[in-house]
């Protein structure tokens, strides 16, 4: 998503309260508010096609995935973020307006938000301790930074490339995702 020049200074509440009479949606950092722009045609199929193949294999399982407008609390970063995905497994991610225990997030770069997704929101993101993978999915050309937490809680970076292939497991779900499923019906270039 482009993140907006406007913003405004808000607590939390006044944060959750906003969102749910809003038409646009908003990120929330240590009390300031950013209004987000809409995403374009790639960005939406990439999201979607991500978001498919995901929720085809969790169903019938405890996993929940979204896209796009569910929030995503980050208690440590004092922030709310919109990512493009989302996969929480843990029961007790309970919040019907935001998750804090996802197990897989993606974002889908744009120009404007290349730079905060790959330091600001990584930074943050890695301080969530469910998180066991975190995908940068170009919009621009076939490739996916996946980010992966192995079992002694290090993080490993692959860059796919490609035909690559992607296997996501979190608790009570695993999936393999490839490059042609992500990029389907995407023209590039």
């Amino acid at each position: 998503m482009n993140l907006a020049a406007k913003h405004l200074v808000a607590s939390i509440d006044e944060y959750l309260a906003g969102e749910l009479r809003s038409d646009i949606r908003h990120e929330y950092l240590g009390g300031e508010v950013y209004a987000m722009a809409g995403a374009g045609e790639k960005h939406n199929r990439i999201s979607l096609n991500i978001a498919f193949h995901l929720r085809a294999a969790s169903r019938g399982k405890a996993c929940g995935v979204f896209i796009n407008d569910m929030k995503l609390r980050i208690d440590a970063s004092d922030a709310f973020y919109y990512p493009d995905v989302l996969v929480s497994c843990d029961p007790a991610d309970t919040q019907p307006l935001f998750k804090s225990l996802p197990c897989l997030l993606v974002e889908v770069l744009s120009p404007s938000t290349e730079v905060i997704d790959r330091r600001e929101k990584l930074l943050a993101y890695r301080k969530l301790p469910t998180l066991r993978h975190y995908l940068l999915v170009s919009q621009e050309h076939r490739a996916v930074q996946w980010h992966q937490r192995d079992a002694d809680g290090q993080w490993l970076i692959s860059d796919l490339e490609g035909s690559d292939v992607l296997a996501l497991d979190c608790p009570g779900l695993a999936v393999t995702v490839s490059l042609d499923d992500i990029y389907e019906d995407v023209k590039l270039g």
